[in-house]
């Protein structure tokens, strides 16, 4: 499966789990529905997937975690905040740059259309590109 077969199962599942919950939740619930989802799909999915970050060759321990991973290919950070900003974008870009993954979704759940909450980010050779649906 690609990167982008990936991201479009997990949008139709986080917009099923949006439809059933509505926003205002907090964001550990909408990680583990949305967790449950996507593994009763078949899909693999870690949670919480601890990345190091290497310096200078030594392997260092900063506390970085994924929220979710899916297929060890797609990089997924769940939001239930007010709106999103660059911080939140750099975070998830960071961990596609830390893990050398190429696809990462940051879904904010807290907003009355899910499609307005989710930002699909690539890290493409030495750029990153945002789309927002």
């Amino acid at each position: 499966m690609t990167e982008n077969e990936i991201s479009t199962k997990i949008i139709g599942l986080a917009i099923e789990v949006h439809s059933a919950l509505g926003p205002g939740l907090l964001e550990s619930s909408y990680k583990e529905c949305l967790l449950y989802k996507l593994r009763k799909s078949g899909l693999a999915v870690e949670k919480e997937k601890a990345i190091p970050l290497i310096f200078e060759g030594i392997k260092l321990e900063c506390g970085y975690r994924i929220d979710l991973l899916v297929e060890n290919k797609c990089v997924v950070e769940v939001k239930s905040i007010a709106e999103i900003h660059d911080v939140h974008l750099a975070q998830t870009l960071t961990y596609l740059k830390l893990g050398n993954y190429k696809l990462g979704l940051l879904i904010n759940f807290n907003v009355y259309r899910l499609k307005e909450g989710i930002k699909r980010i690539s890290n493409g050779l030495h750029h990153c590109q945002t789309f927002f649906f």
